[in-house]
């Protein structure tokens, strides 16, 4: 089975709220998904993004692919986690 780590869309109409999951690459966007790794609300200023890190490191050590919208979400998840040390 080929995971990725993507977006699934929530929220209303005109009003866009996204979960990260892990999932099956052929599972359908708002389908099913292996495990809820993080959450990302576009429409809120400044940090607009929650993540698990330690799970995302987990599903990529086990093969998994984050989209490029995902990839881009930690890159600033590590870069906040860094300067918060």
């Amino acid at each position: 089975m080929s995971v990725a780590i993507r977006l699934r869309r929530d929220g209303g109409k005109n009003r866009p709220y996204y979960r990260i999951v892990v999932a099956d690459k052929h599972s359908p966007r708002d389908g099913k998904f292996l495990e809820l790794v993080g959450t990302y609300d576009p429409e809120k200023a400044g940090d607009n993004f929650t993540v698990k890190l330690d799970r995302i490191e987990h599903w990529v050590s086990k093969g998994a692919q984050p989209s490029d919208t995902v990839a881009s979400i930690v890159k600033k998840a590590r870069k906040s986690a860094a300067v918060a040390k």
